[in-house]
């Protein structure tokens, strides 16, 4: 079996985030842009992959369709291994970090896609079987800055049934109205994007003190501090970090500096699949909690990243935390607006079948659009506003077919 093409496809989906739009990248962002990675192999089987991501996207397809894509034509696709390590190390020179890994990661996550339609198994299934049915999730806001705008969208998320909320931003107004919306009893985390210095974080911390953080998220810039993040947690708050780590060897430096309660390996920026796992067993060693950053498309049944880190999570006896990003206002064209579950805060795995040419799996009938899983809801009681396994859900765009 060999590939014998690779295509890049950008997708920009429309959403309401709740508030003015976030200009994190120079540009407001009105869409969700996603980078889907299609790999076709000579024996009529095509896997899906994702590729970081969001406004770097024109990077990460220029540098796959020129760089990756021609190394890769002609390899066998189940060698996943080999072929890793490979692109690794012969593209090293071009960057650890960034376009060149993203791409990468998108490979891996098709190759795993491509692995699990030869076995007719689902990624968890391959990867040792599912110790859990279910995740934790939370619901991650946007930057809205106004706190009226941040209390309103974290109480529309407890609303929803999240049990747990996050935010972007970084003053104490919005982090007092955000508690207040949600009361005590919601765990409540603050993501700041690396806008301080170890200084500046040591004070921020004293100011969020009285809101109960569950955790703070990335307070120091370089993200690769691991000593600068130390002293932060070691002043007695809880610290997640991890988006920004492009190896195995940078978890373990992080770890080694215990400066991280909570690791956040991104399935599309560390490696894909293949070093997702390695993080998730180093995490386990070090008996650091594991919450994978799933800012990403889809859902457990659709292609692309988010399916890769629920199941490559959901294989593991680690409690982790499935990054529900919740887009609340209009929402995100469906795939980031509604995470919501019977059992209160956590979110279903199905077990899909799969076939050897299914985009959602089903079968080369089913519309691509829809994600379904059949027999999840007998009691024909589904709830409009739930993932599936409860409802037929029309996911964005129409995706090509095999």
């Amino acid at each position: 079996m060999q590939i014998t093409a690779i295509e890049t496809i950008l997708l920009k989906i429309p959403y309401d985030n709740g508030g003015p739009p976030w200009n994190m990248s120079g540009t407001p962002w009105s869409t969700l842009d996603i980078l889907m990675v299609k790999v076709e192999t000579d024996a009529g089987v095509t896997g899906w992959g994702e590729a970081f991501g969001h406004a770097v996207n024109e990077g990460t397809k220029a540098t796959l369709d020129t760089l990756i894509a021609p190394l890769c034509i002609g390899r066998d696709p189940t060698a996943i291994g080999p072929l890793m390590r490979e692109l690794r190390q012969r593209l090293h020179i071009f960057g650890w970090n960034g376009s060149v890994l993203y791409g990468i990661s998108g490979i891996d996550i098709a190759l795993w896609d491509i692995a699990g339609k030869l076995a007719g198994l689902p990624l968890h299934r391959l990867l040792g079987g599912a110790a859990r049915h279910t995740l934790d999730a939370y619901a991650s806001l946007m930057r809205y800055t106004d706190p009226d705008l941040v209390a309103k969208n974290a109480a529309c998320a407890v609303e929803r049934g999240y049990r747990a909320i996050k935010l972007h931003e970084i003053d104490v107004p919005q982090v007092k109205a955000a508690r207040a919306a949600i009361g005590a009893a919601i765990p409540l985390m603050v993501d700041t994007n690396c806008p301080w210095s170890v200084g500046e974080a040591l004070e921020m911390v004293r100011r969020f003190a009285p809101y109960d953080l569950h955790w703070l998220e990335e307070p120091v810039f370089p993200p690769d501090d691991h000593a600068g993040l130390a002293s932060v947690r070691a002043a007695g708050t809880r610290i997640a970090a991890g988006e920004n780590v492009s190896s195995l060897g940078e978890f373990k430096k992080l770890f080694d500096a215990g400066a991280v309660d909570f690791a956040q390996p991104s399935v599309t920026k560390i490696g894909g699949v293949s070093e997702m796992m390695k993080v998730i067993a180093l995490a386990e060693a070090y008996g650091v909690t594991l919450v994978p950053h799933c800012a990403y498309f889809g859902d457990a049944r659709s292609p692309g990243a988010l399916r890769a880190a629920l199941h490559g999570s959901r294989s593991q006896p680690l409690r982790a935390m499935d990054r529900g990003e919740g887009r609340q206002g209009g929402g995100a064209a469906g795939t980031w607006s509604r995470l919501r579950s019977r059992s209160g805060g956590h979110r279903e795995i199905p077990q899909p079948r799969y076939d050897r040419h299914a985009l959602i799996p089903g079968g080369r009938d089913e519309d691509h659009r829809t994600a379904h899983c059949r027999g999840a809801d007998p009691a024909g009681d589904a709830d409009p506003h739930l993932d599936p396994p409860y409802h037929r859900r029309r996911l964005p765009p129409r995706l090509p077919r095999d």
